[in-house]
């Protein structure tokens, strides 16, 4: 007689091992008899938070690479630390750095450890209506404030000078999302090609090279009540390339009310009392001092970037490894494909003024 056996996923964060690690490692984290509560706050394709309890009731939070299915160069958690150190004695609001554990035997991979920040992440228009509408004028301007500020850093100064990389971030960029769009399964790259050729071909001259933190938007931004931002997460896309990219990315996913084209990420913009796309235009350009008369290939770049990516994803649905049902997964597999297609026409339509 035989008897199955059920295989159980280790734990992501495993409570009793991580408490052990604490207790030696970080003496300010207070560990008592039981083991710190650990709490999953967001993550899924992205690098996964957790929000740790301590004994004495601290909160803490801790970083990790998600579960399965990636490439470990994609997920650097060492990396991810740098900027956070390198960030901390600047202007720039990040979390309080206080631990890194390169030893994959404690919880299975490595991790950092972070101050917990209040606050509110407006990942979305739920998140949004939070926000008292007298504050939400100041709270999309704080997120140009902090991009500027972000971009005032020299890379050097804070010791990220050797990740500088020779030639054209541009040019890396497009060399590297191109391969990854033409891996996809999306049966139609003609006007991904098209915005490619003219990206290249339209390349503006190399701008200054700064930190570029490759995913900035509320959705990675801590607010607070009165629309101060507390903190800047999600910093594994960080790397130093073009600033304008960055700004790019933020305009293309700031949503307002009338817009035909949907934003390349959720968000709370459209709602009433958040400032439109040229006051923050504006606004970079008094607090960087930067010439802005080449955003609209940034425009184009990020929304040619976001197809890119929305291909990728479009691609792990289409293969069924997202885990949804049948009727479910054709709906959004089609969703999908129709949004990669819709930032792609609008890139070119950007392009071709």
């Amino acid at each position: 007689m035989s008897r199955s056996t059920e295989i159980v996923a280790p734990e992501p964060v495993p409570a009793d091992a991580l408490s052990r690690w604490l207790a030696v490692e970080v003496p300010e984290v207070s560990v008592g008899s039981a083991p710190v509560t650990v709490e999953r706050i967001s993550g899924g394709h992205s690098n996964l938070t957790y929000r740790i309890r301590d004994a004495a009731g601290a909160l803490w939070a801790l970083r990790r690479p998600p579960t399965g299915g990636v490439l470990a160069t994609a997920h650097d958690m060492g990396r991810e630390w740098r900027f956070l150190t390198a960030l901390a004695a600047t202007p720039v609001p990040v979390p309080r750095p206080v631990a890194y554990c390169a030893d994959t035997e404690v919880i299975g991979a490595e991790f950092y450890l972070m101050g917990f920040v209040e606050g509110t992440v407006l990942g979305d228009e739920a998140a949004g209506s939070g926000l008292a509408v007298e504050y939400r004028h100041a709270a999309g301007l704080a997120v140009v404030d902090v991009l500027a500020d972000l971009h005032a850093v020299d890379p050097d100064a804070v010791g990220l000078g050797e990740l500088r990389r020779p030639g054209s971030y541009l040019e890396r960029q497009l060399r590297r999302w191109h391969r990854q769009v033409h891996a996809s399964a999306v049966p139609d790259l003609s006007v991904i090609d098209a915005v490619h050729e003219r990206l290249v071909a339209r390349m503006p001259a190399a701008s200054d090279v700064r930190i570029a933190h490759g995913d900035f938007r509320p959705g990675n931004l801590s607010f607070s009540p009165d629309g101060s931002i507390g903190a800047v997460f999600d910093w594994e896309l960080a790397t130093l390339g073009d600033p304008l990219a960055d700004l790019g990315w933020v305009l293309v996913s700031w949503a307002r009310p009338g817009d035909t084209v949907p934003p390349t990420t959720p968000g709370p913009t459209a709602l009433e009392g958040f400032p439109d796309r040229d006051d923050l235009i504006a606004r970079y350009a008094t607090r960087s001092g930067r010439d802005l008369s080449d955003l609209p290939y940034y425009l184009a770049f990020a929304r040619w970037r976001s197809a890119c990516i929305g291909a990728g994803v479009y691609t792990r649905y289409a293969s069924g490894v997202m885990g949804s049902d049948a009727a479910e997964t054709g709906d959004v597999v089609v969703a999908r494909l129709d949004a990669v297609q819709a930032q792609a026409r609008t890139a070119l339509a950007g392009l071709e003024h």
